[in-house]
């Protein structure tokens, strides 16, 4: 069994049970691209496992169209601000608290503290926009 970083090596649970640890995640739009031509043969049933660090707010919004996303925060606090018929809903998260990005929900976050989260993303098609579509 080999240990890593989850920060710095997300990992891919693909068809079949599988988890395969990923190459260093660089936070370029070019490592989702080639995640996505290695592993898009699963589908809408891939799952990236990744744990990401904040210390000021995202800077744009994203989507996932095919799949729900499971946020859980580990450490800090982020507000979660999603647009769901036209709405924003903003929801406070602290450590140890989830929440989901349904299916087709812009999303982006909040963070007024160091914040560490831990996302399980449906990623197949995601969007990013500067604002919500």
């Amino acid at each position: 069994m080999s240990v890593f970083e989850l920060a710095q090596t997300p990992v891919h649970l693909g068809l079949g049970a599988t988890a395969v640890v990923l190459p260093p995640f660089d936070g370029t739009m070019e490592w989702y691209q080639r995640y996505g031509e290695a592993h898009g043969k699963d589908g809408a049933e891939g799952r990236l496992v990744a744990l990401h660090r904040f210390e000021k707010d995202w800077a744009t919004w994203e989507m996932h169209p095919k799949g729900a996303e499971l946020v859980l925060v580990t450490r800090g606090r982020m507000t979660l601000v999603q647009k769901i018929d036209g709405e924003l809903i903003e929801t406070e998260l602290t450590a140890g608290q989830a929440a989901i990005n349904p299916p087709g929900v812009w999303h982006t976050a909040k963070i007024e503290v160091p914040t560490e989260a831990l996302f399980i993303t449906a990623g197949e098609g995601t969007q990013n926009a500067p604002e919500p579509g």
